[in-house]
């Protein structure tokens, strides 16, 4: 075993039986297991944190079905990358149409990027494995989800990790040697943020710091061997919730000199700058909303110019999204709307649609009346006619509250000179 690898690589899974967590999908009764025992595989997409073996659950997939493999980072390939190897999956040689293309941090691949593996993934040349700890959802495109599992992969527990440091104390080549006294585990814990590939190394470090034998791993040598700008901010861990709270609430409460501060915080820990620019939007429409209309076209676009331009530059713009968010004016009237809204239809349940207000595609529809009272509210003075909208039950109901502020109390008089107080203010 090359002892110069760091302790993580060389207690790296050999197999799918030394897998540590994630038994819903390589344990006993794991839809990957059944897939692999069946011999098919499809291409998929796995989304957990940091740590928690996509990569090396990946290689193990395609070794279990002795298949080749090839990985591209999303960070250093292009679009030329990716069709090299899937020309060469579909030759002869050490690529065949079986062959396993592992892409890692995908949802960092652009559009174009994503679009190229279309085809191959269709047609079979290519089994594709793409690992995220993003949201598919939100980062991978729509026609390329459709064609993938997404797989999702579980966070390492306290007593996962303890098991890591324990088989590692015991069966690492190097560690074995060694005299090791685990102690206190808390600020391990706490600095690894549930990674395993950080533990391990952390460990290793702590052991390799903590003098002649025994080593005792204690609170205080691992403070003392970690930097603490590392444990700071942990992306997967509470401060990171807290600190993105903060950020938020400093924009909601119109404070652009804390929402910049906390902005740094997240630059500086290494918070992936489209989960930022993702909170923006949501703020924009759900604290600002009809306040400041622009806000969301700033925040939406924010999103895009910092996908675009890339790090470190994005950071400037993301600051002044956030500083233009929090001096914004601020309506919280449509979230609450939605969410009256709602809770409207659940007590109500599925309440007809108004005869007039019905589409008549067909001829039946229209002989029984379907559309026929619709009265066509360009024809209208002013572009307005008054008639109902509401099921009959909701005639008159206020969902909608315009808040105190200039552009929606515009709305409030539209509403009254328009509706006549039949929606109360």
């Amino acid at each position: 075993m090359d002892t110069s690898q760091p302790l993580a690589e060389r207690m790296r899974p050999t197999s799918l039986d030394e897998v540590v967590g994630q038994q819903h999908l390589v344990g006993p009764h794991g839809v990957l297991r059944k897939a692999l025992q069946g011999g098919m595989l499809p291409s998929m997409i796995l989304w957990g944190p940091p740590g928690v073996g996509k990569t090396t659950l990946a290689r193990l997939i395609a070794q279990d079905l002795n298949r080749p493999f090839h990985t591209l980072s999303a960070i250093s390939s292009g679009v030329k990358d990716v069709r090299e190897v899937i020309e060469k999956a579909g030759g002869s040689g050490l690529f065949s149409r079986s062959a396993v293309l592992f892409i890692d941090e995908i949802h960092r691949f652009s559009k174009a990027q994503q679009d190229s593996l279309l085809g191959a993934v269709e047609k079979g040349t290519i089994t594709l494995i793409g690992a995220t700890t993003e949201n598919p959802s939100f980062e991978v495109i729509s026609a390329l989800l459709s064609r993938c599992q997404v797989y999702t992969l579980d966070p390492l527990g306290e007593s996962e990790l303890m098991g890591l440091l324990e088989r590692a104390a015991k069966e690492d080549t190097e560690l074995a040697r060694r005299s090791i006294v685990i102690g206190s585990v808390n600020a391990l814990m706490r600095a690894s943020g549930g990674d395993a590939r950080r533990l391990l190394n952390t460990f290793e470090l702590c052991v390799k710091a903590g003098g002649p034998d025994p080593v005792h791993i204690t609170d205080e040598l691992v403070h003392e061997v970690v930097q603490t700008t590392t444990a700071r901010y942990d992306k997967q861990g509470e401060q990171h919730y807290d600190i993105v709270s903060a950020f938020i609430k400093s924009m909601r409460g119109s404070d652009p000199n804390a929402a910049v501060y906390w902005l740094a915080r997240m630059v500086e820990g290494g918070e992936d700058p489209m989960f930022i620019a993702r909170r923006m939007v949501i703020l924009s429409s759900e604290d600002i909303g009809n306040a400041n209309p622009n806000a969301l076209l700033m925040a939406t676009t924010a999103m895009q110019a910092a996908q675009m331009i890339g790090w470190p530059e994005s950071r400037i713009i993301l600051s002044q999204c956030a500083i233009y968010l929090a001096c914004s004016p601020k309506s919280n009237a449509s979230y609450v709307a939605i969410g009256e809204a709602q809770a409207l239809v659940k007590r109500t349940g599925d309440l007809a649609v108004p005869i007039a207000l019905r589409n008549a595609p067909t001829k039946l529809m229209k002989e029984i009346g379907y559309g026929k009272e619709y009265l066509y509210s360009h024809d209208g003075e002013g572009n307005f006619v008054d008639q109902e909208f509401m099921p009959a039950d909701l005639e008159g109901t206020a969902l909608y509250k315009p808040g105190a502020n200039g552009k929606e109390q515009e709305h409030t008089a539209l509403i009254q000179r328009l509706w006549r107080g039949k929606y109360p203010g």
